[in-house]
């Protein structure tokens, strides 16, 4: 599929995660959320990747050989994990800060990853990878079609993609932006609800992009179990595909 070429970055989106990149990477401040979300995505991201590349679930490095690329990927927070899954790694984001911080952290950490600032349709122009992942960016972005035809054609035949978001439902207004933003857990102005996507919505797009829905997890929460995956997509969901046969 023919990369677009229409920018679909928010600048006032890109300076709002901007102000926070110094604060990435401290589980207590300004992206507190993100950090207690991680552990979920990848835990889904990893049984994703097993399942698609046949790898070993008792595996130490299941991206072995594939190279990956983590759009809208903020400080590095999931690019770094995938890297000690053995990936190549490509982060990209938007806001130049975010990237600074990234490549500070993964060379304090001993991490090889090709960080990009810039506008993914031009990052990634002319460029596939095997797992392409975008976590809580589509609702950021300004034409999410577009948006999700620029990830499409950067994943590589047989290659795998993951995407979460929130639905737009009373829930999600209720948990992210009353409670959330409103609590100070999540920055405030982080969320715009009407931009949410359900995932009818997100699925026809990426049928539209010449992909395949594969499978739907839902991200939930609750006060004993904390963030667990779940058939309940009401929050926040994760959905994986893969290129159309």
């Amino acid at each position: 599929m023919a990369m677009t070429s229409k920018a679909t970055i928010d600048p006032r989106e890109a300076e709002h995660f901007g102000k926070l990149a110094a604060d990435w990477w401290n589980p207590r401040g300004s992206s507190a959320m993100l950090h207690r979300l991680n552990p979920v995505r990848l835990r889904y991201i990893r049984e994703a990747v097993d399942q698609h590349f046949d790898a070993d679930p008792q595996g130490f490095a299941p991206l072995k050989g594939y190279s990956a690329v983590d759009v809208g990927c903020g400080a590095g927070l999931l690019c770094e994990p995938l890297a000690r899954l053995g990936g190549q790694v490509t982060g990209i984001d938007a806001a130049p800060q975010n990237i600074g911080a990234a490549r500070a952290h993964a060379a304090a950490s001993g991490l090889v990853i090709d960080y990009v600032a810039g506008e993914a349709e031009a990052a990634i122009a002319g460029r596939q990878f095997d797992l392409v992942t975008s976590m809580e960016v589509i609702e950021h972005v300004t034409d999410p079609a577009a948006f999700v035809a620029t990830l499409a054609g950067a994943l590589a035949p047989g290659g795998l993609m993951i995407l979460s978001t929130p639905n737009r439902t009373p829930l999600s207004r209720l948990a992210m932006i009353t409670l959330g933003e409103g609590a100070g857990m999540i920055p405030r102005g982080t969320h715009d609800h009407e931009k949410f996507l359900t995932p009818d919505e997100l699925t026809e797009l990426l049928r539209g992009a010449g992909l395949e829905p594969i499978d739907l997890r839902g991200l939930s929460f609750s006060p004993m179990a904390g963030f667990h995956l779940s058939d309940d997509v009401s929050l926040n969901y994760l959905v994986s595909a893969r290129r159309a046969a």
